[in-house]
C-alpha cells in the first residue's frame, strides 16, 4: 500500500484524503492547493479544516524531526535549513536556531506565529527558550509571506532589541535572516548586527 501511495501524484493523494475526484484538483502543486482549499470544488469548511490541520502536522514533523545539524557559516546556510519549514506559510513565523560554540544547530524553536504581515516577539520568550539548551549563540529567523525579504522598520527594531538583550544575557544574536520567496535577507550583512 505504501509503495502504491508513493507513486501517486500530489492531486491523487489529496483527492484520496479528501474523498473527492482528483480532477477537482486542477493544480498538482501542493502549496497552491493547501493555500486555497475552499476554492476547490467539493471541499467545504470541514475538509478545508482537515487540510489546514494536515499542513500544520507536516510542519511540526519537519520542525521536530532530527535533521542533519549543519554548521552555520553563511546566511545562505540558515536560509537553506529553514526554507523548507517556512517558505509556503501564509503567516509570519518567528523562529530561533540555537547554536553550539562550533556554530552547529543544536535546536530550533518557533517563538511566535503572526499574521500575513507581522508577528509579535518579546525578548523574554526568545531567551526563555535558550535556557532549555546549552547554546552559545542564536540566530533569529522569520518569513515574509509577501515574498519580499526586505526588513521592515519593526524587523529592525525587534532585531536591535533582541541583540541588546542577548548581550546582557551573554547569548549573542549573530544574525537575523528573513526568508522571502526564493530570496533571503541577512540583517548582519545589512549592518544592523555588528
Amino acid at each position: 500500500m505504501e509503495k502504491k501511495l508513493h507513486a501517486e501524484s500530489n492531486a491523487s493523494l489529496l483527492a484520496t484524503l479528501l474523498d473527492i475526484p482528483a480532477q477537482n484538483l486542477s493544480c498538482d502543486k501542493l502549496s497552491a492547493i493547501l493555500s486555497a482549499p475552499l476554492s476547490i470544488r467539493g471541499v467545504g469548511v470541514k475538509k478545508a479544516a482537515k487540510l489546514y490541520a494536515l499542513k500544520e502536522v507536516v510542519r511540526r514533523i519537519m520542525e521536530e524531526e532530527p535533521r542533519d545539524s549543519p554548521i552555520i557559516v553563511f546566511p545562505a546556510d540558515v536560509a537553506k535549513y529553514f526554507a523548507p519549514l517556512l517558505i509556503h506559510e501564509s503567516k509570519e513565523y518567528f523562529m530561533i536556531a540555537m547554536l553550539s560554540s562550533a556554530r552547529q544547530i543544536i535546536a530550533t524553536s518557533t517563538i511566535s506565529i503572526g499574521s500575513l504581515s507581522a508577528t509579535t516577539v518579546h525578548p523574554r520568550e526568545v531567551f526563555m527558550e535558550t535556557l532549555r539548551y546549552p547554546c552559545s549563540a542564536i540566530i533569529l529567523v522569520h518569513n515574509h509571506p509577501s515574498g519580499d525579504p526586505t526588513p521592515s522598520k519593526n524587523d529592525i527594531s525587534v532585531t536591535r532589541q533582541l541583540v541588546k538583550s542577548g548581550k546582557i544575557l551573554d547569548i549573542p544574536v549573530i544574525d537575523h535572516v528573513i526568508l522571502g520567496q526564493k530570496r533571503f535577507c541577512s540583517m548582519k550583512m545589512l549592518g544592523y548586527i555588528k
